[in-house]
């Protein structure tokens, strides 16, 4: 039953697309995709798409690697703090973090500003606009998969191994390319291939700061926009296919690691500075680098704090006060956004823990193929961009055809947590996966044997034992959910607008006072609750 459920909310609707990006119900055609394989901007769209999506890896890797080796096996006062801190941006929702970085860095934002006015120059020096801005906005957000992934690795590397180099004669170096670094490789190729297929489907960065600059996702609204169904479509089919064979590659790499982390032995002791004078240089380093990474979240809590048509071309803002915040509270329609947010995060997070957690117990029971499939219909929606799912789900949901399990919600309230359920599914689902594999099955067993149905032994052995994960899993989906932007943008109207196209809409109108409270809160609940996935990771 299980199985079936996951077909329908996640094969089901990338099936129809297909079917009608061929024609279908009315008559057979590739028309569509024979358009798609003449128009160059089509094919222009594709290599932006995965250049940027290559380049994006090289800047994020070039930044995350060598931090989680300094945050991991150097010692300095306030390593563990600053460890955590480092990893914030990816709490960070991706239009708010785009958001972020236009107040700060673009052209009229605080760094362009200060140099203008201290070069004198008439106009800003610089304009955040096409691939470069991109890329920076990327590197930004997730150097942060290079840096957990590499630095978790770090944790499990034996010492011993490095111990038995040191002992053959290699130096620091040698023992670095020919040691460290190949048991490092799973989890690299790990980072590197969620960052392609997170960048592949990254849509904020692109219609922010893209101009004339259009990649595959932002090339499918803009032809949904333009009533262009058969071609977003088949645009659609184009971004899946590609995305899935990163997920593939994806699922070997899990493999991968899943039997390089049977080699754990005791980890390598950190590198104690032997100088006060070198502790110190390292404190006042990494400080600085991470007041530079939080740099947009300061921005962000400034801006909101600007009064409406107080700030025009001074360097700071010559007004500060609390009015944007009373006016969310006084101001019902600035209200609705957030309150369709939470109850639309709430029930798609409870609906995907449901869902994940089943899956993971069904896959567990049944194993072979079934239990296998199981396993790629949870992770599909972690590889396919929000952008496809949310064309495909428009396109399944849009017509009354209960027969072939197809019923109209779009419009409705109920599209919006049915999206976001299906795009949270891999975070629970993993969660769930990762832990009933911890979980021995005896505990199970022995509570049978003393009585205990299916069901209280659910609750009462099983839960209690995986809820670290559980709720680490449940506290990523739900700010998942409740930032939204991607999908948001293609299915909302106006009565269910959510905080992410209240946002784009407040900064549309000028009121970036507004648009900085919402990110924010986002901002906030966000960071409450990347502090309680740390926290849970620990008692993992």
């Amino acid at each position: 039953m299980l199985a079936l459920v996951l077909l329908w909310l996640v094969g089901y609707p990338l099936a129809i697309t297909l079917l009608e990006a061929l024609g279908y119900p009315e008559a057979w055609t590739l028309g569509h995709v024979r358009e798609f394989a003449s128009r160059v901007d089509e094919w222009q769209a594709l290599w932006r798409s995965l250049w940027i999506s290559l380049a994006s890896v090289a800047l994020a890797g070039v930044v995350g690697v060598p931090l989680a080796f300094l945050f991991e096996r150097t010692e300095f006062p306030g390593r563990r703090w600053l460890g955590g801190l480092v990893a914030l941006p990816v709490a960070l929702p991706p239009l708010v973090g785009v958001m972020a970085f236009l107040f700060l860095y673009g052209e009229s934002g605080f760094v362009a500003r200060g140099l203008q006015e201290l070069l004198g120059l008439e106009e800003s020096p610089w304009r955040l606009v096409g691939p470069g801005a991109i890329l920076l906005v990327h590197a930004y957000s997730m150097y942060v998969y290079f840096y957990l992934f590499t630095r978790s690795a770090l944790k499990r590397l034996d010492a011993s191994m490095l111990e038995a180099a040191a002992m053959l004669g290699a130096g620091r170096l040698r023992t670095l390319r020919t040691v460290t670094l190949p048991l490092l490789r799973p989890a690299v190729t790990g980072a590197a291939l969620l960052t392609f297929m997170t960048s592949l489907a990254s849509f904020s960065a692109p219609y922010i700061f893209g101009g004339g600059f259009r990649v595959m996702t932002t090339q499918i609204v803009a032809s949904k926009l333009n009533g262009q169904d058969g071609m977003a479509r088949v645009e659609t089919l184009v971004l899946a296919a590609l995305a899935l064979l990163g997920l593939v590659g994806m699922l070997r790499v899990d493999r991968g690691r899943e039997v390089a982390g049977t080699l754990r032995g005791v980890a390598p002791a950190r590198h104690r500075l032997a100088s006060a004078w070198a502790r110190g240089a390292a404190a006042v380093a990494g400080w600085g680098l991470t007041l530079v990474l939080l740099l947009p979240h300061f921005t962000l809590l400034l801006i909101s704090f600007v009064p409406p048509s107080t700030w025009t071309t001074e360097l700071l803002p010559p007004v500060l006060d609390t009015g944007n915040y009373a006016s969310l509270l006084e101001q019902p329609e600035r209200l609705r956004p957030v309150v369709n947010s939470l109850w639309m995060a709430v029930a798609a997070t409870v609906g995907a823990v449901s869902l994940g957690l089943g899956s993971a117990r069904a896959a567990g029971r049944v194993r072979g193929r079934l239990g296998s499939a199981l396993q790629v219909l949870v992770s599909v929606p972690w590889a396919v961009p929000g952008t496809v799912f949310a064309i495909a789900l428009a396109t399944t949901f849009s017509v009354h055809a209960p027969h072939l399990g197809r019923i109209v919600l779009v419009g409705t309230p109920w599209i919006l947590p049915l999206a976001y359920l299906v795009r949270s599914l891999p975070l629970t689902g993993r969660a769930a996966f990762a832990g009933l594999a911890q979980l021995d099955p005896a505990l199970e067993e022995a509570a049978a044997s003393l009585g205990a149905g299916r069901l209280r032994t659910v609750w009462r052995v099983t839960l209690p034992m995986i809820r670290p994960a559980l709720v680490a899993g449940a506290a990523i989906a739900f700010i998942t959910a409740l930032g939204d932007f991607v999908t948001s943008i293609v299915l909302y109207t106006y009565d269910t607008r959510p905080i992410s196209i209240e946002m784009l809409s407040s900064l549309r109108l000028q009121e970036t006072g507004v648009a900085a409270v919402y990110g924010v809160l986002l901002m906030i609940l966000g960071g409450a609750a990347f502090v309680l996935w740390e926290r849970q990771e620990e008692t993992r």
